[in-house]
């Protein structure tokens, strides 16, 4: 529960010297919100992970703080200036950790957040906002809307050529996965399990958003069945066994190396012919965590391991644009190597 600690009379004070002398335009934000947005911002705080990673992609000179500050192997992928940005909590979700006493302290101009579009999240920003006369966009976080936020927020931000340099990549990067997509026969699509959990044991279920990259480049996620938690299930050795998975992507490294010796794992095919393939993380998840535009990089990564030999492209090239564009970041070789090389 997201909790006020400031009376209502003291954050109307705050609104009123927060609106003082502002210059406001009217942005109709994805849940059909009209805010007034100040022609200038400055300071964005971001609400949750996906929103952050969104915000740093767009306008890093922006960003007041992190929702969780980057550790020590990620920020040599981050530009220089974020690195030790403070960690300060979020608002959405079941951790929301940041008192709207500390978020006042940080001035900022604007909230924006960057995921699911429903009546708990419209309810949140509007009490949030009438609370602190903090403007608070929401912004559709569906992948497919991925280049349209890019371009709301790069607008929104005054950087606007910006957003549309990104939103088009987002938009060449999924037509390039659709065109290659049409040229591999539904039969030749496998069917790839995410093994998440330190025993590997919990996935997503078809449809989820764990498991949402995976089932966008055409392969098949075999588990089906109630979400437990998100989207995620308890899969046990028998029905994993019985799910006969061609390949496996984890997002450990560790635990790839225990497949070979834990049961039931080296029963499975996939894991004895070395299809178990650990989904990089610097300095975000291509897969899902957060679910935000670091995961278009996540297409390019999955159709070179799950087709090889069918995919054009050289995917450390690949790589390395992307970071250089999204992330404003130039990988070196050895750099490449400790983002790519566990992965294969």
């Amino acid at each position: 529960m997201w909790r006020s600690w400031i009376s209502f009379p003291a954050a109307l004070l705050l609104a009123i010297a927060f609106a003082a002398g502002a210059v406001a335009r009217p942005v109709t934000d994805s849940a059909g919100r009209v805010v007034e947005v100040p022609d200038n911002v400055r300071r964005v705080f971001a609400a949750g992970p996906p929103a952050s990673t969104l915000l740093y992609v767009v306008a890093p000179e922006t960003m007041v703080g992190w929702t969780r500050a980057p550790r020590a192997e990620e920020k040599p992928f981050l530009l220089p200036r974020t690195r030790d940005l403070p960690e300060l909590g979020r608002l959405t979700g079941r951790g929301n950790t940041l008192s709207l006493e500390r978020l006042l302290a940080e001035k900022p101009d604007l909230i924006i957040d960057f995921g699911t579009i429903n009546d708990t999240y419209r309810s949140l920003a509007d009490r949030v906002q009438n609370q602190t006369g903090i403007p608070y966009l929401l912004i559709d976080g569906g992948f497919a809307n991925t280049p349209n936020a890019l371009r709301l927020l790069g607008d929104v931000l005054g950087v606007k050529a910006r957003g549309d340099v990104l939103a088009r990549e987002a938009e060449r990067i999924l037509a390039a996965v659709d065109a290659t997509l049409a040229k591999i026969p539904q039969a030749e699509r496998p069917k790839v399990y995410l093994a998440r959990g330190p025993d590997g044991l919990e996935s997503g279920t078809r449809g989820s958003i764990n498991t949402e990259m995976i089932e966008r480049i055409g392969a098949i996620n075999p588990v089906d069945g109630l979400r437990e938690s998100g989207g995620l299930v308890r899969v046990g050795a028998e029905r994993l066994l019985a799910l006969a998975p061609d390949a496996v992507i984890t997002l450990d490294a560790l635990l790839r190396e225990s497949l070979a010796t834990r049961p039931p794992w080296p029963e499975l095919a996939a894991v004895r012919a070395g299809r178990v393939y650990v989904a990089p993380a610097l300095p975000f998840g291509f897969i899902d965590s957060p679910p935000s535009v670091n995961r278009l990089i996540g297409l390019n990564w999955l159709l070179h391991r799950l087709y090889p030999g069918k995919v054009e492209g050289d995917l450390r090239a690949e790589v390395a644009a992307f970071h250089r564009l999204f992330y404003q970041v130039e990988l070196d070789g050895p750099a490449l190597d400790r983002l790519l090389g566990s992965s294969r």
